[in-house]
C-alpha cells in the first residue's frame, strides 16, 4: 500500500489541476466583471468561497472522467501516467474522492454563494462527466462540440456567483469559450490520432481524417475571431480589450491558415500551445480593462 503522502499525491492528480486552475480563472474573470468597481470586503469573501466551491466540483468531474476512462487512458501516451489508468488507487477510493469533493463543493456554493451557482456548477459536473465522458465521447466526433458546453461554463458560474442572475455578457464570455474549445481540442487530437485510434475513440481526425479537420480548425478559428470581438461591441469592455483581442485571434487565425496550408504534428502542437495563450491573454485583457474604464 501507498504511503499516505503518496496517496494524496495520486488524489490531486486525479483533478487534472492545470485544466481546473485554468477552469477557476475563467470563473474568476466572470465575477470580476460581474462587479462595477473594486469588490467590497463582503464581495471578496463571496468570490474566494465561490471560487473554493468551482475548484472542488469541477476536481470531482475530473476525478470522476479519470475513473471512466481508466481502460481508455492506460491505451494513451498522454493519460497512461494517472493514478487509475495504473491501477494505483481502486474504483471505490476514485470514486469516494470524486462524491466527496462534489458534495463539499455544492454544499459550500449552496449555503455561502446562492443556490443558483450551485445549481449551475452541478449542472457543469453532469454536463462534463456524464452526458460528455460516458455518452459523448466514445459515440461522436462531435463530442468535443457538443460536450464543449460544459467547458465553457465557468464565467456563467462567476456571474451567477456575484450577481445571483446570468446576464447577457456572461453568455457572451460562454459563446466565446464554447467556439475556441473545437479549434483547441482538435489541434491536439491531430498530433495525438493515433492514441485516439488505439483508444477506439471516434476523435474528428480519427473519423474525419487530418485535411477534413484541419478545415474546421481554421474555420472555427475565423467565427472565433468575431465572437472575441462581441465584447467591445456590447460594451462591456473598452479599446484595450479590443486590441489584445483582435492581435491575438489574428494568430489564432494564422496559426489555423498555416496548419490548413502544410501540415505538421510540430505545427498542430504550437496550435494547442497558442490556444491556451490566447484564452487566457484574452480574459486577462478583459480584467485589466474593466478596471481601468
Amino acid at each position: 500500500m501507498p504511503a499516505i503522502p503518496g496517496i494524496w499525491r495520486q488524489f490531486y492528480a486525479l483533478t487534472k489541476p492545470r485544466v481546473v486552475q485554468l477552469i477557476v480563472f475563467c470563473a474568476l474573470i466572470g465575477m470580476a466583471l460581474a462587479i462595477p468597481g473594486l469588490p467590497t470586503a463582503q464581495q471578496w469573501l463571496t468570490l474566494l468561497l465561490a471560487c473554493v466551491g468551482i475548484w472542488l466540483v469541477a476536481g470531482a468531474a475530473a476525478a470522476f472522467n479519470c475513473l471512466v476512462e481508466k481502460g481508455i487512458d492506460a491505451k494513451m501516451k498522454r493519460t497512461a501516467w494517472r493514478p487509475t489508468a495504473r491501477g494505483e488507487l481502486s474504483d471505490a477510493q476514485t470514486l469516494l474522492f470524486s462524491t466527496t469533493l462534489c458534495a463539499l463543493g455544492s454544499a459550500l456554493l449552496w449555503f455561502t454563494v446562492n443556490p443558483l451557482t450551485m445549481w449551475l456548477t452541478f449542472a457543469t459536473f453532469v454536463g462534463y462527466a456524464v452526458i460528455y465522458t460516458v455518452v459523448l465521447k466514445p459515440l461522436t466526433p462531435q463530442n468535443i462540440v457538443i460536450g464543449g458546453a460544459s467547458g465553457a461554463m465557468p464565467p456563467v458560474l462567476g456571474w451567477a456567483a456575484m450577481r445571483g442572475e446570468v446576464g447577457p455578457e456572461a453568455l457572451i464570455l460562454f459563446l466565446i469559450i464554447f467556439l475556441w474549445t473545437p479549434p483547441h481540442f482538435w489541434a491536439l487530437a491531430l498530433y495525438r490520432v493515433e492514441d485516439y485510434r488505439k483508444a477506439g475513440l471516434p476523435m474528428l481526425p480519427v473519423t474525419h481524417g487530418n485535411e477534413f479537420t484541419r478545415l474546421q480548425i481554421l474555420l472555427y478559428t475565423l467565427i472565433l475571431f468575431a465572437a472575441c470581438l462581441l465584447p467591445f461591441i456590447y460594451g462591456m469592455s473598452g479599446w484595450l480589450y479590443l486590441a489584445v483581442a483582435f492581435a491575438a485571434s489574428m494568430g489564432f487565425c494564422a496559426y489555423g491558415v498555416a496548419l490548413w496550408r502544410n501540415y505538421s504534428d510540430a505545427l498542430a502542437r504550437k496550435t494547442f500551445r497558442f490556444s491556451l495563450l490566447h484564452l487566457s491573454v484574452l480574459f486577462a485583457a478583459l480584467l485589466v480593462d474593466h478596471y481601468i474604464r
